[in-house]
């Protein structure tokens, strides 16, 4: 199965470069020397989304450092809080794929042709989830970004507010998920391989993360988008087989994970992480950090300087990788949102108000799925573990133990990680005393790309002035 997705895959990025090649040229310099009436257009749009999808996995370690995650074993500068510049290079790459998709089967005049790649509505909604998946990671790790204008050709796109961004992704999911119709799926789909019931699940459980990630900024428009998502066509992602997970063929198509340990060790668990989970007997750690020879996870300090982690590392060259080998092969599936972060997701909004469901049955829900989705589950263990007065959330600060799980729940997604810890505080993580930042905290935000101020100077003046100033210690929006 694996073999005959990479081919696929090889081959409709093949297609892709053969149908932008033919439109490289500018026809009012060669003239009729440049048409070739066996030639089209028309990109492949099965490609495009194949293309898309596999760039989904955008693992961050400079997020998931900031989430306390993972610690550098070598050259420490990420987790001493030495200064980010982000990328906006999704929008010349995933997200113009998206765009194109969505264009293409919009334009009446190519709406017919790429139909063949699925029906026009399946394909666009589609696309519209996937773009509003990787805005999420964009204005999460920004604030402010080109949002409305963004993909559209302009030179200097504005940037829109991270309020309205929010307002505009629930849009996107809300009417992608009611666009879908009976019609063919969508080719070329490497996530969920043409399910439309699957896809719809994916959009409203992402809605419910983005609904509880505006609960502070905007609580009561979170308790409504996130019934509305719970209540949508299609319901929520609730057992594992439904998970937003991409498997990947391995061969040149790798897990991400597995190519940052081929040839290099940069990274392991933290300790952080480690001592929120090990008290605790989380069976989880031994499968998101590689135990050593005697079974026992390793884990490195964070935040130290490089003549401590070096000497660390040195006495203990066993320290453990992120994740065990059997979860980041070649062919280990990656996954993006799962029925854990479901359930414990619902477990917040109930236990906020904000539905009629019961806290205790979501958080344990989410703790069993998290459980047997790591391999780990054992029915005895388990049962001590839900019954811990350090873990149930029906003694002591039920939100903070809920809001830690969901913490625990997205590693090794440093994005979402760092995303939850910024919106809630929880668990309590503390700056490293190494910092080299001028605040010396735990930065709340990338700095924007270093080419902006260049190549978008009024827009970006204007979105620094609006958000406070471009660096790390600002926050975004719903981060209060």
């Amino acid at each position: 199965m694996f073999k005959t997705t990479y081919n696929k895959i090889m081959l409709y990025v093949a297609c892709t470069i053969t149908a932008f090649a033919v439109s490289s040229c500018d026809p009012a310099e060669f003239g009729d020397l440049n048409t070739n009436p066996n030639a089209t257009t028309i990109p492949v749009t099965s490609a495009l989304l194949t293309n898309a999808i596999s760039g989904m996995s955008q693992v961050s370690f400079t997020a998931g450092s900031y989430a306390q995650y993972v610690a550098e074993t070598q050259y420490p500068g990420v987790s001493l809080y030495d200064a980010v510049f982000g990328s906006f290079a999704n929008h010349n790459g995933i997200l113009f794929d998206l765009q194109n998709i969505i264009d293409n089967n919009t334009d009446p005049e190519t709406a017919p042709k790429v139909s063949v790649n699925g029906s026009n509505n399946n394909q666009i909604a589609v696309a519209r989830i996937m773009k509003t998946f990787i805005f999420m990671y964009e204005t999460d790790q920004f604030g402010d970004i080109p949002y409305s204008e963004a993909l559209k050709g302009e030179a200097q796109p504005a940037y829109d507010s991270q309020e309205s961004i929010y307002a505009g992704m629930f849009k996107e999911l809300d009417e992608a998920v009611k666009q879908f119709d009976g019609g063919l799926a969508a080719k070329g789909d490497i996530l969920f391989g043409g399910n439309i019931t699957k896809w719809k699940k994916f959009a409203n459980t992402l809605r419910m993360v983005l609904a509880l990630r505006v609960s502070d900024a905007k609580p009561d428009q979170g308790k409504t988008e996130f019934n509305a998502a719970l209540n949508a066509s299609g319901g929520v992602i609730e057992n594992n087989s439904d998970n937003a997970a991409l498997a990947y063929p391995g061969g040149g198509f790798n897990n991400p994970l597995f190519n940052t340990y081929n040839g290099r060790k940069d990274w392991a668990i933290s300790d952080v992480i480690f001592n929120i989970m090990n008290p605790i007997n989380d069976a989880r750690l031994k499968a998101y950090g590689q135990p050593n020879g005697a079974g026992e996870v390793v884990p490195v300090p964070y935040g130290v300087t490089r003549d401590e982690v070096i000497a660390y590392t040195n006495v203990h060259p066993d320290f453990s990788f992120v994740l065990a080998a059997d979860f980041r092969k070649d062919n280990s599936p990656f996954v993006f949102l799962s029925a854990a972060n479901a359930y414990l997701a619902r477990a917040e909004a109930a236990q906020r108000g904000w539905t009629g469901e019961n806290v205790t049955a979501m958080f344990n829900a989410g703790i069993k799925a998290a459980w047997e989705q790591w391999k780990v589950f054992d029915q005895a263990a388990y049962d001590a573990y839900i019954a811990d007065a350090n873990v149930a959330p029906a003694s002591g600060d039920a939100l903070k133990k809920i809001c830690t799980q969901r913490w625990i729940a997205f590693y090794p997604d440093g994005h979402q990680g760092w995303a939850e810890w910024r919106r809630t505080g929880f668990p309590e993580l503390a700056p490293t005393p190494n910092a080299t930042n001028s605040s010396r905290q735990i930065p709340r935000r990338y700095n924007y790309p270093t080419t902006e101020p260049n190549l978008n100077k009024p827009n970006y003046d204007a979105a620094v002035q609006r958000i406070g100033g471009d660096n790390q210690d600002v926050k975004v929006w719903w981060d209060k």
